[in-house]
């Protein structure tokens, strides 16, 4: 695809450019959001890998994303939906936006339009104050036009599906096409990256970035209530964000001194290193519209201690699920684990079955079929009208 770019334009770079004999999919995906790990976080590793999933099928992907960094995250975000309405996406079959990207496209581009709802921004927002809670009810906005414009909504669990429809008055059930790991890439960087757990510590492993509904704090207070019964405890947490003071300063107040590691933003190959070498992989989110770091844990055969609320008893199956918010509870969690070694073995095993069925070629294969019966039904229904002598006019969206 040729298209003219201007500065704060969408950079556009297409992931894979094998023209197959067989017929492709071309699909157009709409992100704002950042493009690393880092900072995108499990959305960056959810759409990279569904990617890189859907081109092993056939499919080239076709993948925008701003060009112009903004210093507020929000007004980039704006500027950069702004910005796609200067394009073309008639050189593709389906548009396929995330979260709020694309609602200012959605239903203008005479293409089947997928609205692909993370996290429900809407739901994430009730855990924030000030003005992050600001910028995000104004995405929150945006994100429900995108939903209501789109001829499809897919999202990642029933939790989510179920918040979309309360949160922003949907009335047909989204579609729920579940997160994907790529296991063979991760099953590598095990493989280069070996480490085995220190016998005589009992380390436990948190990977997020830190924000309120993650519920860190519980974490920290469950570790205060156990480590004079858990000899050698050891808390490693990865990630970075804007509660991180806070959190320190608990980490202080709590005495926690040698117990806390602050990691920071790693990179994959100590990431790695980091899932094998702990004895338990923790987190207590109360937030989830899916959570790809159990899958990561449960690829590195760890077994996951969470909080029983939103998407988190559909991935987490073969765990432990404290009560949400409840410290008391996540530390009955970790003493249990410490205590048994075989229970946690076995919850280990029983998550590494688990996670297959999360696989990027599999779970890309249930994406393109959903797309494929959107396309199926918008043709039909461009038939249909230009048999009435209406033209092709515009599809009926649910909602």
């Amino acid at each position: 695809m040729s298209s003219p770019e201007a500065e704060g334009s969408p950079r556009i770079a297409f992931l894979a450019r094998t023209v197959y004999a067989v017929a492709v999919v071309r699909i157009a995906f709409l992100t704002s959001t950042p493009l690393d790990f880092a900072r995108g976080s499990g959305t960056y590793a959810g759409i990279a890998t569904l990617a890189r999933g859907c081109e092993a099928r056939g499919a080239e992907i076709g993948l925008f994303t701003p060009s112009l960094h903004l210093p507020v995250y929000s007004l980039e975000r704006l500027w950069f939906n702004r910005q796609l309405r200067r394009f073309s996406f008639q050189g593709f079959d389906v548009v396929t936006g995330f979260d709020l990207d694309g609602y200012g496209v959605a239903g203008r581009t005479g293409v089947p339009h997928v609205a692909s709802i993370k996290g429900v921004i809407a739901d994430e927002m009730r855990f924030e104050k000030g003005m992050t809670r600001l910028t995000m009810g104004v995405q929150a906005r945006r994100e429900r036009a995108h939903v209501a414009r789109a001829d499809l909504v897919i999202t990642s669990s029933r939790y989510a599906a179920g918040r979309i429809q309360e949160l922003y008055g949907l009335r047909r059930t989204p579609a729920v096409v579940p997160e994907c790991i790529d296991l063979e890439a991760w099953q590598g960087l095990f493989a280069r990256n070996p480490a085995v757990p220190v016998p005589s510590r009992f380390t436990v492993l948190s990977v997020c970035r830190f924000y309120p509904r993650k519920r860190l704090d519980v974490l920290l207070r469950a570790a205060a209530r156990v480590r004079t019964g858990v000899p050698g405890l050891e808390v490693r947490i990865v990630g970075g964000g804007p509660e991180q003071p806070r959190l320190r300063a608990l980490s202080r107040e709590l005495g926690l001194g040698d117990v806390v590691r602050w990691l920071g933003d790693v990179s994959q190959a100590d990431l790695a290193r980091e899932y094998q070498a702990c004895d338990v992989f923790c987190l207590p989110s109360v937030q989830e519209g899916f959570g790809i770091v159990f899958l990561e844990a449960m690829a590195a055969r760890k077994p996951v201690i969470a909080a029983r609320a939103a998407a988190v008893p559909e991935v987490v199956r073969d765990g432990l699920l404290a009560e949400p918010g409840s410290d008391e509870s996540l530390a009955g969690a970790l003493r249990r684990l410490q205590a048994d070694r075989e229970l946690r073995l076995a919850l280990g095993e029983a998550g590494g079955r688990e996670v297959e069925q999360y696989d990027a070629g599999r779970v890309a294969g249930q994406f393109l079929n959903v797309l494929k019966e959107l396309r199926t039904a918008w043709a039909g229904r461009r038939i249909a009208a230009t048999s009435r002598g209406r033209g092709p006019g515009p599809t009926a969206r649910p909602g």
